[in-house]
């Protein structure tokens, strides 16, 4: 199959959060297993450049209908560590793409439905025909809209759309300017509760609805993530759209690029190990207490890698913290808040225990030391209040660090308790609580440690269990591959 993704992030070129890692990782999957994949992304001025391959303009004249007239665009190619990529350069004097920022202009709605729109006009010009577009997040969402009720009337009719939505909680919410603007006009038609209105506020369109309504399957990224948004108010507002669109709609569960995340070669790490010299992981434990000035002791280390924002339980993250320091474990913390409130929090707890030789505190973000941190701690702690997939929890499995989950989300597809899973015991590999709350957290906590100190064989047999198990590309990979072929014949 011919397969174009349409992405608002593309790792390492542009990263905001999980969508680039996705993105990168199921587009390399679809192309080991034969399928043609190109991407097509907005040509940001704040791109990583230096890892972009080739780049070079090869549609210098793209002319894309907006409003009252048409904005000229070039379109560059390169390739992105072996994906083939399309940049689309915007002369329009708003300068979408030149921002300085992906995300967080009070236009944001606008700049990317001109991307949809140019996304399209240039499939069209170009003359490519992808059996599959593949679309991504609430930035995309009105490429399904343009296609179904423009485009195919110009001979892209045999096209067919997935849309996977990475996170609920950012939909896209615009006037009826962006219909005007697009030239897809007729308010009347697409401000009805079927289409494009908004759920709840009726002057207002949705692009996230738009994507899920006019698509022709709809993932999230995960199977329990999937329900949990149909059901429950992780759902944001969408779950009615989500029961009458229920037939096309399901959870694949993302993958992990052990190419990057793995033990056996990891340049960002000192000792490499795999689970027949599992010994070797707490070489790794001793670099990384020399690296932070920690106290080498016999005691577990407990670490959280991630945002420190109220979707990631920080108020847990803080509790564990403490109880951790109380019960004969080490912390380590590395990741930063978009809140300046929490941010200025833990800065005052990193003051605080600036002396304490059992926790250290990383307010901002490393790539090597969060290597370092799941090749060197013992627990990994994902206290989430939701989690669609959620990455940390698997890449801690695959370095031997046993995860201490919430049950939301992908945690539930990936994580089983060690005292209470139903599964069997070869299945089991990390703890897991439900209650978002301090005895939830603590109760996981207990056991883990508990079991860390008493039992270091049955703990050692976790570690194993959860570096045996896949969670790379692979299964995903084929998942999406079965949806394109039924959609393509529909």
């Amino acid at each position: 199959m011919y397969i174009v993704q349409v992405s608002s992030e593309l790792a390492p070129v542009a990263k905001v959060g999980g969508l680039a890692d996705v993105v990168y990782g199921l587009s390399r999957e679809l192309e080991v297993r034969g399928h043609a994949v190109e991407l097509i992304l907005p040509k940001y001025d704040n791109l990583w450049y230096d890892q972009i391959w080739g780049l070079h303009n090869v549609f210098p004249d793209l002319w894309v209908p907006w409003g009252n007239g048409a904005v000229h665009c070039h379109v560059y190619f390169g390739f992105v560590h072996g994906r083939k990529t399309f940049f689309i350069e915007s002369h329009s004097p708003d300068n979408f793409f030149h921002r300085g920022h992906f995300y967080g202009s009070n236009d944001d709605n606008m700049r990317f439905a001109f991307f949809c729109k140019a996304a399209m006009e240039f499939l069209l010009k170009s003359g490519k025909r992808p059996d599959i577009i593949h679309c991504h997040d609430w930035q995309t969402g009105l490429i399904p809209v343009l296609l179904y009720e423009v485009y195919q009337n110009f001979g892209m009719s045999n096209s067919r759309v997935c849309y996977t939505i990475h996170n609920f909680r950012h939909q896209g919410l615009a006037g009826e300017n962006i219909l005007w603007t697009t030239m897809l006009g007729r308010p009347e038609y697409y401000f009805h509760h079927d289409r494009l209105q908004d759920n709840f506020n009726k002057t207002a369109i949705n692009f996230m609805k738009a994507g899920i309504v006019y698509s022709n399957f709809v993932t999230t990224v995960s199977p329990h993530h999937a329900h949990e948004a149909q059901t429950t108010d992780q759902g944001f507002g969408l779950q009615d759209t989500l029961h009458r669109h229920g037939y096309k709609y399901g959870g694949v569960l993302n993958g992990v690029d052990y190419d990057v995340w793995n033990t056996e070669k990891d340049p960002m790490i000192p000792h490499h190990y795999n689970i027949e010299t599992l010994d070797t992981k707490y070489a790794n434990k001793d670099a990384l207490r020399d690296r932070l000035l920690m106290r080498k002791t016999w005691t577990p280390v407990i670490a959280y890698v991630g945002r420190l924002d109220s979707q990631k339980g920080v108020h847990l993250i803080r509790h564990a913290l403490f109880w951790a320091l109380n019960n004969g474990a080490q912390f380590v913390l590395l990741g930063s808040s978009p809140d300046r409130s929490t941010n200025d929090h833990f800065w005052h707890l990193k003051h605080m225990l600036n002396n304490n030789e059992d926790c250290h505190l990383e307010l901002g973000f490393s790539e090597q030391l969060a290597h370092l941190i799941y090749a060197g701690a013992d627990m990994i702690l994902v206290p989430s209040m939701y989690e669609p997939c959620g990455l940390t929890q698997m890449i801690g499995l695959r370095y031997g660090t046993v995860p201490i989950v919430r049950s939301v989300g992908g945690l539930s597809d990936t994580v089983f308790d060690r005292n209470f899973d139903s599964g069997p015991l070869e299945r089991r590999n990390g703890f897991v609580f439900h209650n978002a709350d301090h005895p939830g957290v603590e109760s996981a906590l207990e056991r883990a440690v508990g079991l860390w100190y008493c039992f270091p064989d049955d703990f050692r047999n976790l570690m194993i269990n959860g570096m045996r198990m896949d969670f790379s590309w692979n299964i995903p990979g084929h998942h999406y591959s079965n949806i394109f072929e039924y959609i393509r014949h529909k």
